[in-house]
């Protein structure tokens, strides 16, 4: 188990080693963060308030725009600070934020916020007011007795006709749907008018893209990710609880599932406190915490409340250690600033969506989550897998890292379109971890780590295109994909990929087919660092290393090019990186490769230790491996799958 070091800014209290033995965090280290990470918009705010102009890039919707996402998000960090102080908060941030939502919301004021437009191509207008309005819907519901009660007639009359200007817009196919249910939402919780308004059938859109084990899928599309936890469960949760429906049927459904996606994502947070960097957003950082919040407030958390300050506070603290909203407001990144892993719609207050990420401190201070001393979190004991075969993944936690197995998500649709979406890398990956990143920009455009390309004579390499089929079943999980190149699905070729996980291992196997003419490479993890990362290559093995995190790729059948990769500025988790890969000529249109791949934070096994590790037989395209601890697997990769056996076109 660790014990995290603690943070000492001149801001934040000293650590209770008594109540909090494990990360020495306790509320008052959460209201002095969210006091900081407040004061930093104060630092920089407008005359009225409304337009706030925090340092970093701006989006082509121009200045107003980011204006009004920071006061919008920022406002879900100032809720629940109101609310937990019941008003009596440091800043006395009820009265600064309904200024500025009285600014931003007057149709003729100098500061006021655009109005957005319908989401259809081409756009005429923004669009990101949509998500501001359910932001601060979000935030009127948690403050609702600070924030709203003290308006007068009029003035609820101007904030709600805004509201219901974005209730009425159709938006775009994904978590989406809920932001105009969350401003009909609170409206109708108020006594406002929600006439022309589609909540209900927004919200039942989502619930069909339920997938299991507490997980959605963010549309129709394979796309899993965090908006899981920072949209999609707690706005579902806000909203029955706005519209009265708690305890209907659907109402109690979903606190199931709330419950049962707080059991499955409290599984991806190492025991410091790094989380599992995978999909799209990342700027938002510790809006990751806010279901964990939700299944606390309606009492539906699996984990006891020790537990849960614990998980929370280890966040929140290794961001805090990190650097994040230290010295200024939280930028656009990871750790440091990283534009690379952003995306084209994150302005210089997206980060401030972080807030959602403090939605316990609503609870008052007397609650048991600020009470109870700390217990350990999931992942603070014994190595553990965790299948999620309804998502397509597998969890490891192991050696004070998490990894993730990923047959699942790819975000990627067909047909293929010729361009190269930089959200991809953080989907299309076989595996992620708490202590990696996958490459961007130059390294994307490359995609070494964590890929099985096919190579044609110009070098370039194959993209992973929509999943054709997926299947996990217990250790083992594995997917087929047919391979992409220059915009366009690869003729005659497809991937049946298998992994098998084994303590700090995966055994990774694939059955190509396809033109000889195409080489095949695999990547392992990018590693990253402040300084250049260790590298190093043996007969089979190719590896790197920053000093903390060790990942290897071990040749077992069908590679035999050992190689390393170096790039700057092109992972999040710092400025130098490297991947270890293997490459191997093909002589035939149907071959099988498979690679031991490596990932641990502890001593770096000897190269005889990696040999010893996996006994592997590979007859045809059958594979059984042997592990070093007694246990064994055997599978066929042509029929692992199930799927309809058609090649690229």
């Amino acid at each position: 188990m660790t014990q995290l070091p603690p943070v000492t800014q001149p801001w934040l209290p000293h650590p209770d080693p008594v109540l909090s033995p494990l990360t020495g965090w306790t509320r008052g280290h959460w209201e002095a963060t969210a006091d900081h990470w407040l004061g930093h918009i104060r630092a920089y705010s407008s005359p009225l308030k409304a337009s706030p102009r925090l340092p970093g890039p701006v989006t082509r919707d121009g200045e107003r725009r980011e204006g009004m996402e920071t006061i919008g998000r920022s406002m879900l960090m100032a809720a629940p600070r109101i609310a937990g102080a019941r008003g009596r908060d440091r800043l006395e941030l009820a009265a600064w934020y309904r200024e500025a939502l009285l600014a931003g919301t007057e149709p003729e004021g100098a500061e006021r916020w655009p109005l957005g437009v319908t989401c259809k191509s081409p756009l005429l207008g923004v669009t990101n007011s949509i998500v501001e309005a359910a932001n601060i819907a979000f935030s009127l519901h948690i403050a609702r007795e600070w924030l709203w009660e003290p308006l007068d007639a009029d003035e609820k009359k101007q904030v709600a006709g805004w509201l219901r200007h974005h209730a009425r817009l159709e938006v775009w196919g994904n978590n989406w749907q809920l932001f105009p249910a969350m401003a009909e939402g609170f409206l109708r919780s108020v006594g406002e008018d929600v006439s022309g308004c589609t909540g209900a059938r927004n919200v039942a859109r989502v619930e069909s893209w339920y997938l299991g084990d507490g997980w959605y899928t963010d549309g129709p599309e394979h796309a899993i990710d965090y908006y899981n936890a920072w949209a999609i469960h707690p706005y579902l949760w806000a909203w029955y609880k706005m519209t009265g429906r708690e305890d209907t049927p659907e109402g109690r459904r979903h606190l199931e599932r709330l419950r049962e996606f707080v059991g499955t994502q409290s599984l991806m947070f190492a025991s410091d406190g790094a989380v599992l960097h995978v999909g799209r957003s990342l700027a938002y950082r510790t809006a990751v915490l806010a279901a964990l919040w939700c299944a606390e407030i309606s009492g539906v958390n699996p984990l006891t409340p020790g537990a849960t300050r614990r998980l929370a506070s280890g966040v929140l603290a290794n961001f805090t250690a990190k650097g994040v909203g230290v010295d200024g407001p939280p930028n656009l990144g990871w750790y440091d600033e990283h534009l690379g892993s952003c995306q084209a719609y994150s302005g210089f207050g997206s980060p401030y969506l972080a807030g959602i990420g403090f939605l316990g401190l609503a609870l008052p201070p007397e609650h048991r989550v600020w009470q109870d001393v700390e217990e350990p979190q999931p992942t603070d004991g014994p190595a553990a897998v965790r299948a999620l075969p309804d998502a397509g993944w597998t969890v490891i936690s192991d050696g004070g890292l998490v990894r993730l197995t990923n047959h699942g998500s790819d975000h990627c649709g067909l047909p293929v379109g010729g361009g190269t979406d930089p959200d991809d890398p953080h989907y299309a990956k076989f595996s992620y971890s708490t202590h990696t990143a996958p490459g961007t920009g130059v390294a994307w455009e490359d995609n070494v780590d964590g890929h099985l390309a096919l190579l044609g004579s110009d070098g370039v390499a194959s993209r992973r295109c929509a999943l054709r089929a997926t299947r996990t079943d217990g250790l083992v999980s594995g997917s087929v994909h047919i391979p992409q190149l220059h915009g366009k699905t690869l003729p005659g070729t497809a991937v049946n990929t298998v992994s098998v996980v084994h303590g700090i291992h995966e055994l990774r196997c694939h059955l190509v087919r396809g033109p000889m003419e195409y080489s095949v490479r695999e990547g392992g993890h990018a590693v990253a660092g402040a300084t250049p990362v260790d590298v190093g290559t043996t007969d089979n093995t190719a590896w790197a290393g920053n000093g903390d995190v060790y990942v290897a790729v071990t040749a077992v059948h069908g590679w035999d090019e050992p190689r390393t990769t170096r790039y700057m500025d092109a992972n999040a988790m710092g400025k130098h990186s490297a991947v270890p890969s293997l490459g191997a000529e093909r002589n035939s249109e149907e071959t099988v490769h498979v690679a031991l791949h490596t990932l641990t934070r502890g001593p770096a096994p000897s190269p005889e230790a990696l040999q010893a590790a996996a006994a592997v037989v590979v007859s045809g395209t059958e594979v059984s491996v042997s592990w070093a601890g007694g246990a064994s697997q055997t599978f066929d990769l042509r029929t692992f799958v199930p799927w309809d056996g058609q090649v690229g076109k």
